[in-house]
């Protein structure tokens, strides 16, 4: 496997790397990942700046970034799941919300954001509220768990099947530029999943393994509620992670575009991973869940909210409005309606 170089890494980040990278001067991409992400000092997630939207000093754009017309339809769609006793019951709780961005609904004593202005969505529910990055995971004994692109931000570690057998890839510091490099043996989250490893690949064959996922998964689970979970993200089954993306799926974005320099400039650019739809739906299973389901997000949203697709489209008909393209911004296969999916589970015990 050849190394791949980034540029000259922020002295900030090489001393934070240095501080945590093993007696080897080596991390684990997972490692390195959640530095890059989630380090307090310089973390991409952590710092304050304006990451979502669609100016061009921002990175990406959600769905929630398109308007109410996302936190309309996920409130219909959810509350057709669950049922109007069961909605009225159950407190709407989203996870993994910005501060300065939109998050799908908000109590109506919660502040406007600062960036969007978004308005107030009515809801069924009996409560709404936000859990944000560092905020406790704690979750009332009936809910809606919503989240948006939550688990395509979790670290993960990286595979390559290198002269007939899998290595994990990690990041060595040379000279103050961040390399791509072979571990001598697994990471112990790897190794645990060891049996799982296709036998044989193509030479270069990469599985970016979202371990991180699946655990956050199994820690939402865990916990003592009943209701209904419901994760937008972009993800794929196990079989087309080991048989599908020779290249993997871990991916760098920075003011609208995407790279695979991966390396590059830690905490100034998103890394995303995406997530195994089968091992979220285990994590889920292990804990009571019914048999999750994954939809497209055009089929979520036209299987469980039509009565509410239809009466937008009624009323916006004969012309073209904001939100009937924010619908066709959601539902259209070349938008975003079969870029994201959605797993739904229920549990009522």
């Amino acid at each position: 496997m050849t190394d791949q170089l980034s540029p000259v890494a922020p002295s900030e980040f090489v001393s934070i790397f240095r501080e945590h990278a093993g007696t080897d001067g080596t991390l684990s991409f997972a490692r390195f990942m959640e530095l890059a992400l989630y380090h307090e000092k310089t973390g991409y997630y952590t710092r304050a700046r304006q990451r979502i939207g669609r100016r061009p000093d921002s990175d990406f754009f959600t769905s929630s970034s398109l308007g109410p017309v996302f936190g309309e339809l996920v409130v219909a769609a959810c509350a057709s799941l669950l049922g109007p006793d069961s909605a009225r019951a159950s407190t709407f709780v989203e996870i993994g919300t910005e501060r300065s961005a939109p998050a799908a609904i908000r109590h109506p004593g919660a502040p406007a954001p600062t960036a969007h202005g978004t308005r107030l969505i009515a809801h069924p529910f009996a409560g709404a509220v936000n859990i944000s990055l560092g905020q406790p995971l704690e979750l009332p004994p009936q809910a809606v768990v919503f989240s948006n692109e939550l688990f395509d931000a979790q670290p993960c570690n990286r595979l390559v099947h290198h002269a007939g057998q899998w290595r994990e890839t990690g990041v060595a510091l040379r000279s103050g530029v961040l390399v791509e490099t072979l571990l001598k043996e697994f990471s112990p989250e790897v190794q645990a999943v060891r049996e799982r490893l296709p036998s044989t690949a193509p030479e270069g064959y990469r599985i970016d393994l979202p371990l991180a996922a699946q655990h956050l998964t199994a820690r939402i689970a865990a916990l003592p509620w009943s209701g209904l979970f419901v994760a937008f993200d972009y993800g794929k089954s196990w079989r087309e992670l080991t048989e599908e993306t020779p290249a993997g799926t871990v991916r760098a974005y920075s003011h609208h575009r995407q790279s695979n320099a991966l390396l590059a400039q830690p905490g100034e650019q998103d890394l995303t991973c995406h997530v195994c739809w089968d091992w979220l739906g285990e994590a889920l299973a292990t804990h009571g869940f019914d048999p999750p389901v994954v939809e497209s997000q055009e089929a979520f949203f036209v299987h469980h909210a039509a009565p509410v697709l239809s009466r937008l489209m009624a009323t916006e008909a004969g012309r073209f409005s904001p939100r009937k393209l924010d619908v066709m911004q959601l539902l259209h296969p070349g938008n975003m309606g079969h870029k994201f999916q959605v797993m739904w589970a229920r549990r009522t015990k």
